[in-house]
């Protein structure tokens, strides 16, 4: 029978005869480590806060706290590192409605400033709250799933000496 594995992150590999009957785990395998995974896409599974690997564990272990690892494949989470990322294009996609309704709010009948606080603040801070975790945990598969790194600056190659000229 012959069926195609995922290895590593992305490529598809032909299944061999050492597979397990249909099931696509190496007999050899171990442990839960040594298991490949298929690619999950990363809005399927950090939308909704689940591995990026298994998608059955969860990625946080509260409203914004990334977990150590998780508690089904055991993948390590120390690789993720979303930093203001989730923070800035959720204020930049929510700010946008907000200040285009409080704007027309103010033009169309000149309220007092307690409307604003009563009406634009409530949607500005649900909008942010409703969408900060699921961009989060976006962000956070995306780095697995394309393996993303910390930059770095490459060595400079060796320059061949220059040849003395006679």
């Amino acid at each position: 029978m012959h069926c195609l594995h995922f290895v590593g992150h992305g490529t598809a590999t032909p299944a061999g005869p050492e597979e397990v009957a249909g099931r696509g785990v190496p007999a050899k395998a171990t442990s839960m480590t040594e298991l490949d995974y298929p690619v999950l896409p990363p809005a399927q599974t950090g939308l909704r806060g689940l591995c990026p690997r298994c998608g059955k564990g969860h990625i946080f272990k509260g409203f914004l706290t990334i977990a150590p690892r998780c508690e089904v494949c055991g993948l390590d989470f120390s690789f993720a590192d979303p930093a203001d990322g989730p923070a800035f294009f959720v204020m930049s996609i929510v700010s946008f409605p907000v200040v285009a309704f409080a704007g027309w709010l103010e033009i169309a009948h000149e309220p007092p400033i307690w409307v604003h606080l009563v009406t634009s603040l409530p949607m500005l801070l649900g909008g942010c709250l409703a969408l900060l975790r699921p961009l989060k945990g976006w962000i956070v598969s995306s780095q697995y799933v394309h393996k993303a790194e910390e930059g770095r600056l490459a060595e400079p190659a060796a320059q061949p000496a220059p040849e003395p000229n006679p």
